[in-house]
């Protein structure tokens, strides 16, 4: 019989699509408590997903012994002390991205995560299961992609007023930074997913939608480690929402869909140079099998690394890599200089990116 996990959630925003992806797995997890300090939106999602306790005091999720896993789906800034918390107490964490607010909190955190063995900590990209990326994935493999010339990706929303009325967005000391983390973050790690880390990162980055103190429009060059090149573009003044993600091989292209929150699903389109290699390319993507995909497809693999005792499928490493893709692209905007990755405990953005008035004015 297969082990359910008992999973304590921290949010009710977010929130509520990690509750939708342990609905879809209700023979892996069932989620005894939910913890929010807005109690409408709080007892709303214990009335839709049949959550038997409400409480608004998180320290009491890390002192049960019921609990399997802690589920931290909160504003950016709280997270490195509710990992903390989570793993310390010897539960499992699931956490939101941004995942922490420097380079120096990943590798505290993998430091944490040392000296507490089979305790497994997950960040969330759950774009990387769209059946798109996956069958991108699968021809990389079996070899039918080739040498990787160049990847385009746009993250092109919009975001208005409304969105910035909620006070902890758009500020540094509570977002920890703006479109580049919180919105292309996700893109950015999907090409991280298919190439690995990037090398080097030249950018421009602009307030130029909303009046807040953090960038909405960026504009990025980036060199990858193998070889490959990038150029990402994000902007939060896009009146027509799209995503798109290009990858260009030598023996084949892949062009994801442009619908702005899932582009990493079907369908993509698959386009390779000759008739023969296309004939082996829609072989084998007639092979694939879809499966579930978003947060359901990671909560998934979750389970499974945590009954197996084997990595978890989004790893700390995934997590930094990101993060110093943002890390580095703040202090080439700030230098005009190209900015080399990775980024080693030396560097002048090690402990934080943001900016030297607003370090030390929150409560990180």
């Amino acid at each position: 019989m297969t082990r359910k996990l008992r999973v304590g959630v921290i949010g009710a925003g977010i929130a509520a699509r990690h509750l939708t992806g342990f609905s879809w797995n209700k023979d892996l997890f069932e989620v005894p408590v939910l913890c929010s300090l807005d109690e409408d939106r709080g007892r709303a999602l214990c009335d839709e997903f049949g959550i038997a306790e409400y409480t608004q005091d998180a320290d009491s999720l890390f002192a049960r012994d019921d609990l399997d896993i802690i589920d931290i789906s909160t504003p950016p800034s709280s997270h490195f002390e509710l990992c903390r918390k989570g793993i310390v107490s010897g539960k499992h964490v699931i956490c939101e991205k941004p995942l922490f607010g420097s380079i120096a909190e990943v590798d505290e955190m993998g430091g944490i995560l040392a000296r507490f063995p089979g305790r497994k900590l997950m960040p969330i990209f759950q774009y990387r299961y769209g059946s798109g990326l996956q069958k991108l994935k699968l021809l990389i493999e079996q070899g039918l992609a080739g040498k990787p010339f160049l990847t385009t990706i746009e993250t092109h929303w919009w975001r208005g007023p409304d969105y910035y009325a909620v006070p902890w967005r758009g500020k540094w000391t509570t977002e920890l930074g703006g479109g580049l983390l919180g919105h292309a973050i996700h893109a950015h790690d999907m090409l991280n997913y298919v190439h690995g880390p990037c090398a080097e990162v030249f950018s421009y980055g602009a307030t130029l939608v909303n009046p807040i103190e953090v960038e909405d429009t960026a504009a990025l060059s980036v060199r990858m480690q193998n070889g490959s090149l990038a150029t990402l573009s994000m902007t939060l003044g896009s009146r027509k929402e799209i995503s798109r993600l290009r990858f260009c091989f030598s023996d084949l292209v892949a062009e994801s869909i442009l619908e702005p929150y899932t582009m990493g699903r079907d369908p993509w389109v698959f386009t390779a140079g000759t008739e023969e290699h296309q004939a082996r390319i829609d072989a084998a993507l007639a092979a694939y099998v879809p499966g579930e995909d978003g947060y359901t497809r990671q909560f998934e693999l979750f389970h499974k690394a945590i009954v197996e005792d084997t990595e978890p499928p989004v790893t700390l490493q995934d997590a930094r890599n990101s993060l110093e893709l943002v890390t580095a692209a703040y202090f080439s905007q700030r230098t005009g200089q190209p900015t080399p990755m990775p980024i080693a405990a030396d560097h002048p953005l090690y402990r934080s990116w943001l900016p030297e008035e607003q370090r030390g004015a929150g409560s990180l």
